[in-house]
């Protein structure tokens, strides 16, 4: 009887020790976390120590349907939520945006956590970007990626025709697929909204990677399939 209570209590130090350092683990790299901002849920990822913030907007209807605890149950191929703890794991503080989220609102929320506010939209995410932007929001820095730029790009409506005047955008970053697909994110587009930016805007170019099914969904070079880690690389260090 000794020897077994003496075994249990062993056990029951051994558990409580291996849950302090799961907590402890937890802590240092940030757990993911529902805030609402304006009426909307977003999901929040915060590392224990933060260097810069980034918002994403997800592309497709924007969706994302989060749960209570920062888990995300729609979109979840989309290029920027699929990568969401890739910038977490480089000290940025993240908040992925459903498609109702106000963005100045979003910004402000952000750059209490810490500045410098970066916003990353993809695909139809750029819209939203350029919305926001519209409505009075200040990123410090916007990184389109498979973006509904310009006319050219294939769509009406675009990034251009939103703003009207690059005098409301940041410094921007875009990235996009030299063989994107997508009908309304032609890489033909890229160039008249570099040219209409005037000097606020640049472009970097990627190639190679995988390609399958829907052009315009996340499996193809339209999503950056295969290039993952290429694109967070610039969106996060682009600030």
């Amino acid at each position: 009887m000794i020897e077994t209570t003496a075994r249990s209590r062993f056990l029951i130090v051994r558990i409580c020790m291996a849950l302090m350092i799961s907590a402890a683990a937890a802590q240092a790299a940030g757990a993911d976390e529902t805030v609402t901002i304006g009426g909307s849920r977003v999901a929040l990822i915060r590392p224990a120590s933060v260097r810069a913030s980034v918002i994403l907007l997800p592309g497709g209807d924007g969706a994302i349907n989060v749960g209570d605890r920062g888990d995300i149950h729609g979109l979840l191929g989309n290029q920027l939520v699929r990568t969401r703890n890739a910038y977490a794991a480089r000290g940025l503080a993240v908040m992925v945006a459903d498609a109702s989220t106000d963005l100045k609102a979003a910004v402000d929320y952000m750059a209490a956590i810490k500045r410098p506010v970066t916003v990353i939209g993809t695909s139809r995410g750029t819209l939203r970007a350029a919305e926001g932007i519209a409505r009075g929001a200040r990123p410090d820095a916007l990184v389109l990626t498979s973006g509904f730029l310009s006319p050219e790009s294939g769509s009406s409506s675009n990034v251009m025709s939103i703003l009207g005047s690059p005098s409301a955008l940041p410094r921007t970053l875009v990235i996009h697929h030299t063989s994107d697909g997508c009908k309304f994110t032609l890489p033909a587009g890229v160039d008249p909204f570099i040219r209409w930016s005037g000097g606020r805007a640049r472009v970097k170019w990627l190639s190679g990677g995988a390609e399958a099914g829907d052009p315009c969904q996340a499996r193809g070079h339209h999503g950056f399939n295969g290039l993952d880690g290429q694109v967070v690389g610039l969106a996060a260090g682009f600030r």
